[in-house]
């Protein structure tokens, strides 16, 4: 079904395996890199230095990023940056702040030339399918999904920080990524989804890191054979491999989309010209996919449906057990009936469920069907308006309510918590992007715990057929409609406000009680003294650092966001970081600690020579989310590190940089406990030799950890240095 190769491969231009080629000229007829290379701002094709054609950000992040923006001196938009209502729409915790923030994306739009996007008209990624991607581009989002490579686009989902340094003219910095051929050979049978295809391409390489920080490249006889959505739906998913990037192969498909949606000069025909070096292959035969599933806690959990269901009780005692780590009343082995498992939620939804062919096919399967009240509940939510229209104009929504569906507002509620969040102890099925624990929104330190199992929207559909039993759908003989997809042409045109281009710096931006600026971030002094405020074996992800949910309507307010971080994994983090964050206080205020004046006499300095942190350590730390907030909440409460064995993703990392805090590796972690003092000395010389060994000194146990911050280019260098990606552009304004 699929096939890792893990050394560099020639395909030629039949997309078959050649016998061998010039790797450094071959490399150069991948399409990924020639569409890089048109947007390198320097002649070093090993050290990029990018600039997007586009940006995009959702509601809730673009405040923090506008605010970082203008905090810089930002005058106007250098390129279309779309700012989208999509995540905190239904968030209504803590009465108008949601809108208000929606009311400050506006006055930026006005003042800076952005495009604003309002409520309920579309979730991010699908919007600029339908409006922005296009052959060739390059589109960067603070959305860790965001993806558009079926169109042409190479689209990278980074930090906030990353995109405030596009608005400021800056240039994305990165190491030529590998790339990664993807083969695709053969057709889907019956029933088989776009998911299906994605969890099986997740499942075999994210746990081995096959594809981390990588870029995929599609390709092969496979891709002519599905649909542009059905392509979207896979490419969408390719961010839970780790995969930094994607792009696809073009073809009359992909221009007949372009012309529907009245962008036919966006079309360029991609494929390879000459025979292409790929860092590795990926070989996935269409034709043999099963209906898949994502087991609870994560996308990478994959298995086959069909596998699930010779032993279902086996697999819920694991799920149940590891959700009792977190909430320890939590239980599902009743949803057991006679020897099948029973769900009680079913939710199509976001860039990756509410797509217009996934949804026709729901109505297909659950022709003649109806929902009984007391049944497993389905909820969908179309990805975006003119998707919405047609499903409407072509009777697609009657079949659904009919049958006993819900059909819910173009927003990506589901898909992160700020809607539908299931009931205690019960068991939810969707086709959205994550599955994390916590992440449907529950709170397992209160007591609040559920289970998410990722499918398909057709499987999910036989599920609640099948009166709510784990079915695929491929177990149902059904006659999948192929209607002609119509797209509304003027709707965007009328109801989105495009002031890109046209700037006025005399509108005065309204700012909402619950905004608040970015705190003072210090300058790290010459010996940085770190205390572990927390030791974690198994992985942290951007969703336990800032969590999903009701705390995203707080992203607006940077401190009260950061009383959240870890909340549903350790709840004495924030108070324990508190405490290490007043010893730095009392340090800048003067103070005396026994510790600090030790380490003045050993290192022959003052109080003011030194900066006092709070660090993590975890083995992994940073999958998921592209949320910068995972780590602008740990330097508010003040953290300056993390120690880890591996950083999940690069975005990840990125974001570390930019809020200052040092993404050390390191493997001698047993050395490291919760609350000990660590010592970097001369940390200025260490970022300067960033790539070389550093030494780490355990002031508690008395030993010496080894660490490396990895290379770093003179941009990160000095932002370390400087506290900060905000000190970094104040200084470069002085």
């Amino acid at each position: 079904m699929i096939k890792l190769t893990s050394h560099g491969v020639f395909i030629d231009s039949n997309y078959n395996v050649a016998n061998e080629g010039n790797q450094n000229e071959c490399l150069k007829n991948t399409l990924a890199y020639k569409i890089m290379q048109a947007h390198n701002q320097c002649d070093d094709m090993e050290n990029l230095k990018l600039k997007f054609d586009a940006l995009v950000s959702p509601d809730n992040n673009y405040v923090s990023i506008l605010q970082t923006a203008s905090a810089c001196g930002v005058t106007k938009f250098p390129v279309p940056y779309v700012l989208s209502n999509c995540h905190n729409t239904l968030c209504a915790v803590g009465g108008t702040i949601n809108e208000d923030d929606h009311v400050f994306g506006l006055d930026n739009a006005k003042k800076y030339g952005g495009i604003f996007l309002p409520t309920y008209k579309a979730v991010i990624h699908q919007f600029m399918r339908e409006t922005m991607a296009g052959g060739g581009k390059m589109i960067l989002g603070s959305d860790s999904h965001t993806r558009y490579g079926v169109l042409g686009t190479l689209s990278i989902g980074e930090g906030g920080g990353e995109v405030a340094k596009q608005l400021l003219s800056q240039t994305y910095d990165i190491k030529r990524p590998d790339i990664i051929g993807v083969k695709l050979i053969g057709t889907p049978n019956k029933g088989i989804g776009p998911m299906d295809v994605a969890l099986t391409l997740i499942g075999a390489t994210f746990q081995n890191g096959f594809v981390k920080n990588k870029v995929l490249e599609f390709f092969g006889d496979g891709v002519y054979n599905l649909s542009v959505e059905f392509r979207m739906g896979i490419d969408v998913m390719t961010t839970e491999s780790a995969a930094l990037s994607s792009i696809w192969i073009s073809d009359k498909k992909v221009e007949d989309y372009l012309k529907d949606h009245q962008r036919q000069d966006d079309y360029k025909e991609l494929k390879l010209e000459n025979t292409a070096y790929y860092d590795g292959l990926i070989e996935i035969d269409l034709s043999t996919v099963e209906c898949m599933m994502a087991m609870p806690y994560h996308p990478s959990n994959v298995i086959s449906i069909k596998e699930f269901n010779q032993n279902p009780e086996k697999f819920l005692k694991e799920i149940e057990q590891k959700g009792q780590q977190k909430s320890s009343g939590f239980k599902i082995m009743d949803k057991m009936h006679d020897g099948k498992l029973h769900i009680d939620q079913a939710l199509v939804s976001g860039c990756a469920g509410g797509m217009f062919e996934n949804i026709v096919a729901m109505a297909d399967i659950l022709s003649d069907t109806t929902i009984d009240g007391d049944a497993s509940c389905l909820g969908i939510n179309p990805s975006s308006q003119p998707i919405f229209m047609e499903l409407s104009r072509l009777g697609i929504t009657n079949k659904l309510i009919e049958a006993g569906a819900t059909i819910r507002p173009c927003i990506c509620g589901p898909c992160f918590g700020v809607s539908d969040v299931p009931a205690n102890n019960q068991i939810s099925i969707r086709h959205v992007t994550r599955n994390y624990p916590n992440r449907e929104g529950t709170k397992p330190n209160n007591g609040q715990m559920a289970a998410s199992f990722l499918m398909d929207a057709r499987s999910i559909a036989a599920t609640i057929r099948s009166g709510g039993y784990i079915t695929p759908a491929t177990d149902f003989e059904v006659e999948y409609s192929d209607y002609l997809y119509r797209y509304s042409k003027n709707y965007y045109a009328k109801q989105v406000y495009n002031n890109f281009g046209t700037p006025n710096s005399d509108i005065e931006i309204r700012k909402g009680n619950n905004i608040a600026d970015w705190p003072t971030i210090y300058k790290l002094n010459k010996h940085l003294l770190l205390k572990v405020s927390g030791v974690y074996t198994d992985p942290v992800t951007t969703d336990d650092l800032s969590p999903s949910g009701d705390a995203v309507a707080f992203r607006s307010n940077p401190i009260k966001l950061a009383e959240f971080t870890m909340i549903n994994k350790d709840k004495e983090y924030v108070s324990r970081a508190k405490a290490i964050l007043n010893e730095e206080i009392l340090r800048r205020e003067d103070g005396s600690d026994k510790i600090i004046q030790n380490i003045c006499e050993k290192l022959d300095c003052t109080k003011q020579d030194i900066t006092i942190g709070s660090v993590m350590v975890g083995d992994q730390i940073g999958d998921g989310s592209s949320r910068e907030q995972a780590t602008s909440s740990q330097k508010i409460l003040g953290g300056y590190a993390n120690i880890a064995k591996e950083f999940a993703t690069k975005r990840y990392r990125s974001n570390l940089i930019n809020w200052g805090l040092l993404p050390i590796i390191s493997d001698d972690q047993e050395d490291i406990k919760q609350d000990d003092y660590l010592l970097i000395k001369d940390i200025d010389l260490v970022i300067q030799n960033a790539g070389q060994s550093i030494e780490i000194q355990n002031l508690t146990s008395g030993k010496t950890i080894s660490g490396n911050i990895g290379n770093m280019n003179e941009k990160e260098k000095q932002i370390l240095i400087e506290g900060c990606l905000i000190n970094y552009n104040k200084s470069m304004l002085n």
